[in-house]
């Protein structure tokens, strides 16, 4: 996923995020909040951290976690591993 535009990165996390959670692509927005809008609950949150790992290689922090509250947040954490990464 190295090499991707903002845009393209948020479009790929949007994709695999609505087959995770069977979510309507019209609806995962940047603003889309995961669980108040999106329906997502814990175990879905796990299962995304757990993707999130696999997309960038890194280990989720909590602190992180604790923060993400919209797609938006999701793109911020994946882009900023990906940089570490790189």
């Amino acid at each position: 996923m190295n090499g991707l535009s903002r845009p393209e990165l948020q479009a790929k996390i949007c994709r695999i995020m609505s087959e995770m959670f069977e979510v309507p692509l019209e609806k995962l927005t940047a603003e889309a909040r995961l669980f108040e809008e999106l329906g997502l609950d814990s175990i879905d949150a796990v299962d995304l951290v757990v993707k999130v790992q696999e997309l960038t290689g890194r280990r989720v922090d909590e602190a992180d976690l604790r923060r993400v509250r919209t797609v938006q947040d999701v793109v911020n954490i994946v882009e900023a591993h990906l940089k570490k990464a790189a």
